[in-house]
């Protein structure tokens, strides 16, 4: 197995946190973002749409975080990821395409770039549209956490879940950007919580070896 992997991609931390979890380990390629090796022709024949992270398996690359997270569940099953009945696994599900798809793709750095420099908002503009679009996903979210029965010691339960999974690394995108997140105590109990077991705190970007 490899993951082409970048530090602060929070869908390539994302993957590291489920191999942890797995206690499998990847051979690990690093793709820098900043300096455009993603566009390099050599990355570009492992993920033609220049992302990270990808993964391979053999013969087979796999790109898209949740894909190859869910791969990776159900290849190597314990500990189970979307674990219970149909309606558990939709919770959790739900609560990933929530940080996945509507909060994470905007904060994303090529629609960063974008904002920045293509439609001129400059740095400040960069880092309103960052804050907004991070407190308008976890409004939401804090209420569904704090407010459902399903809610556990994490997102889904008393054990660690795709959706906690994803849960980690926008909360560390929060702090990074400096957003204000005392508005949302339930979110970071859990993620506090998270953050102390080793699987998520050796994922995270300050630990990996191309930091910077």
């Amino acid at each position: 197995m490899k993951l082409y992997d970048y530090f602060r991609s929070s869908a390539a931390y994302r993957v590291r946190i489920a191999l942890n979890l797995k206690g499998l380990t990847a051979e690990r390629e690093f793709v820098h973002l900043r300096n455009g090796a993603h566009r390099e022709a050599d990355y570009m024949t492992v993920n033609p749409a220049g992302l990270v992270p990808s993964f391979t398996d053999g013969d087979m690359t796999i790109a898209q975080s949740l894909a190859i997270i869910e791969y990776l569940d159900e290849v190597h099953p314990e500990p189970p990821l979307l674990p219970g009945s149909a309606a558990d696994r939709a919770r959790i599900r739900s609560i990933s395409q929530q940080i996945a798809a509507d909060i994470h793709p905007l904060n994303n750095l090529r629609i960063l770039e974008y904002v920045d420099k293509d439609l001129g908002a400059g740095s400040e503009g960069r880092m309103t549209w960052i804050h907004h679009w991070i407190h308008a996903g976890f409004r939401g979210l804090e209420v569904q956490l704090a407010n459902d029965a399903e809610t556990g010691l994490y997102c889904h339960g008393d054990t660690p879940t795709l959706a906690d999974i994803c849960l980690v690394p926008q909360v560390f995108s929060g702090q990074r950007f400096e957003v204000d997140l005392s508005p949302y105590p339930k979110i970071m109990e859990i993620f506090d919580r998270l953050h102390a077991l080793p699987a998520f705190a050796d994922a995270a970007p300050g630990k990996q070896p191309d930091a910077e």
